[in-house]
């Protein structure tokens, strides 16, 4: 269960952690305007039943929602703080497997705070905030402040996806077993921690079959989709309004593809790449991450100087990082916790400091407190915060939701051969991340569910213009999969946004002119010039 990071990132975790166009019919809304909709109740009507739903579906669709008052997480991230009174909760049902529209059924969580403005209202935007794991429910409350301009004409929804959170829970490992899996060799040099390193694995793929077997096989992308646009209707909203940040930039992609007319505002922030398979995904990554750590350390030397724990930078930073994690593959750190940093962890802790220029502070007390002082509770930190465990040691179930959904995805199976042959490439690419991303490429063999496609389809002819912004230093999702997802989308729909700058989820970043453009569009229907530049 070695991956240095979700399939798409984690957005956000880290932070949240550490701090707590064609014309229409009269009658039918243009996706650059939609139809303001009366506030959502609950019981709106389908308009339509899109490719792939159900009579069932359907009926599903006319569901009530009863909305009150959440109470607070009690998962990993946010445990503890219950959202403000505005906040509201519902479940939503939808089919378990929409092959099979009358059978079961299961339970997806969702959150809204209603629009302030309601003369004004546009209707429902709904948040995924990628991962794929992560919990809407416990997201949208704690990042809100971001979405004030968007609070005054949309009700702000999210949810946790089928796997996710409270929807369908796929459980794992018990909380002792993760801390001993995430600790663990994900850097075999051996035949015998190979063989651990795939023990590891297939005691993870077990407990996720002995745990939650019954739902693995339909907590996919494409079901996921269905489930919004069954969403959607229940909401009231004649078209999609949708903010996809991360793997939900896949997500919403996906919806595009199978529900073209649907799309109203969709705006793609940190822009998984929907053309590449695992390994070329893992390669990307591991060269985004090491461009991203080469700019935390030019920062940081300018910033501190001598003090700067990586030196000037550049192959001498580099360098001195890949020593760290040299000496913690064979001597482990102590923290003040009684766990140790293994390099493992600690590959993890700097991946999870990249993902936002705010965690750099912690990133450089982290590294300085490893290379000078020989502790590791800084980097420990920031490795628990993107594996989704809490100071009281419990895990959320974002590892295993994440590793659920990205193995039924994708039908690519790795073997121990394979990534040997591909340790070159991977190490070239990043002396710090490669072999960690190459070696977590092997965490969907053995696992007991086929995947289902190659890459996932996201053409949507005959949709609305969507936004994809990518930014230019993203680790996580490299902003080449931003143009690369413009482009599959189509001609006239995909519309390129670029943000010059650091850091994984460009929206949130607070950058003045890309959040103006953002807005512009959801609050306006003003579509950008495809190849806008914001610095």
């Amino acid at each position: 269960m070695h991956t240095v990071v979700r399939s798409a990132g984690a957005l956000g975790l880290t932070v949240l952690l550490l701090t707590a166009a064609t014309g229409c019919q009269a009658d039918e809304p243009s996706a650059a305007e939609p139809a303001p909709t009366s506030p959502a109740t609950g019981t709106g009507t389908a308009t339509g039943t899109a490719t792939g739903a159900s009579a069932a579906a359907t009926v599903l669709a006319t569901q009530h929602l009863d909305w009150h008052a959440c109470a607070a997480p009690t998962t990993a991230q946010g445990a503890g703080t219950a959202p403000a009174a505005d906040w509201q909760c519902a479940t939503l049902k939808v089919p378990l497997d929409y092959g099979k529209p009358d059978g079961a059924t299961i339970d997806l969580a969702l959150i809204r705070t209603p629009a302030k403005d309601e003369q004004q209202r546009i209707g429902s935007l709904l948040f995924n905030f990628g991962g794929p794991g992560a919990s809407g429910v416990v997201g949208l409350p704690a990042f809100a402040a971001n979405y004030a301009s968007l609070n005054t004409r949309y009700d702000l929804v999210s949810f946790d996806p089928r796997g996710v959170g409270a929807s369908a829970t796929v459980t794992c490992l018990d909380d002792r077993a993760m801390d001993a899996a995430t600790a663990s060799d994900g850097t075999p040099d051996t035949p015998d921690e190979v063989k651990a390193l795939d023990d590891t694995n297939a005691g993870f793929a077990a407990a996720c079959e002995h745990n939650s077997g019954a739902v693995l096989p339909y907590v996919d992308t494409v079901s996921a989709a269905r489930d919004m646009d069954l969403m959607r209707q229940v909401l009231g909203d004649r078209k999609l309004s949708y903010f996809g940040f991360s793997y939900g930039t896949q997500l919403g992609g996906v919806y595009a593809h199978l529900f073209p007319q649907q799309v109203g505002r969709m705006v793609l922030d940190s822009v998984v790449d929907p053309t590449k398979d695992p390994q070329q995904a893992a390669l990307g990554q591991a060269q985004g991450f090491q461009l991203a750590l080469g700019d935390f350390m030019k920062a940081c030397a300018a910033q501190a100087g001598a003090a700067c724990p990586t030196g000037a930078g550049g192959d001498e930073g580099t360098a001195k990082v890949a020593a760290l994690l040299q000496q913690l593959d064979q001597s482990p750190l102590p923290t003040k916790q009684g766990r140790q940093l293994t390099e493992s962890l600690a590959v993890t802790g700097i991946a999870g400091g990249l993902y936002s220029q705010a965690t750099w502070p912690a990133l450089v007390g982290g590294l300085t407190e490893a290379m000078r002082q020989g502790t590791g509770d800084t980097l420990l930190q920031l490795a628990d915060a993107l594996n989704g465990r809490d100071p009281q040691g419990h895990y959320n179930n974002l590892d295993a939701a994440n590793r659920a959904i990205g193995c039924v995805d994708a039908r690519q199976r790795y073997s121990d051969q394979d990534v040997q042959q591909q340790l070159p490439q991977f190490r070239a690419a990043s002396p710090v991340f490669g072999t960690f991303t190459a070696w977590g490429l092997t965490g969907c063999t053995g696992w007991p569910v086929p995947g289902k496609t190659a890459h996932p389809e996201v053409s949507a002819p005959g949709a609305a213009p969507i936004l994809v912004v990518g930014t230019t230093g993203d680790p996580a999702t490299p902003v080449e999969g931003a143009r690369t997802m413009a482009q599959q989308l189509g001609a006239g729909v995909g519309v390129g946004v670029t943000l010059q700058g650091e850091g994984h989820g460009g929206y949130n970043t607070g950058n003045a002119c890309l959040k103006q453009t953002v807005d512009a569009y959801l609050l306006d229907g003003t579509v950008p010039a495809d190849g806008t530049t914001c610095s």
